[in-house]
């Protein structure tokens, strides 16, 4: 039996007993607010910011970075769901600092005969992506709330967010040189 057989199976019954509906939670997040982060199985986004179902918008994908794909999400999720803050969190020991974008991308050349159109997106400076990601979100023309954007590094070990300031000016693709030091530790 295959992984996605036993979730389909956890599914039915879940269905069974009546704790698989989601009939009673609303459509828009009732916080307001989206949350963009890694696909990294660790971080348990719920259970890490205390959030129940309906309360928030999670989007993730490798490394939490905010893609054009994300600023889309984001644009849906202020103008026709109602959130209006952005809270970006990257963490320690990512997976997107083991790779380069050129070396990957040669990777699945060779792999595949193609070279893939998408970005990679891969950091070496966790702390520079989450100012980058902060920058893209705030100078999205397609984001209509950016005054409340922020962003944090979770670390994997504690389970704690530590805030990353915003970049002081500066081009959002080209972040580090002119990055501000990191925030205090969240709790």
């Amino acid at each position: 039996m295959s992984v996605i057989d036993e979730l389909v199976g956890a599914n039915r019954a879940a269905t069974e007993s009546g704790g698989a509906g989601t009939a009673s939670v609303p459509g828009k997040p009732t916080r307001s607010v989206a949350v963009v982060t890694c696909m990294d199985c660790r971080i348990n986004v719920e259970q890490v910011l205390g959030l129940g179902p309906g309360e928030a918008h999670v989007l993730r994908n490798a490394g939490g970075v905010v893609t054009d794909d994300v600023i889309r999400s984001l644009a849906l999720s202020q103008h026709k769901l109602g959130t209006r803050e952005v809270m970006l969190i990257h963490h320690d020991k990512c997976g997107m600092t083991t790779v380069t974008d050129d070396g990957f991308r040669a990777e699945l050349q060779e792999a595949t005969g193609v070279a893939p159109a998408f970005a990679i997106e891969s950091f070496a400076d966790v702390e520079a992506d989450v100012r980058q990601s902060i920058e893209r979100v705030r100078r999205s023309a397609f984001i209509a709330h950016r005054d409340a954007v922020r962003g944090f590094v979770f670390d994997v070990d504690t389970g704690a967010l530590r805030e990353v300031a915003a970049a002081a000016g500066g081009d959002p693709d080209r972040v580090g040189a002119d990055a501000q030091p990191p925030g205090e530790e969240v709790v």
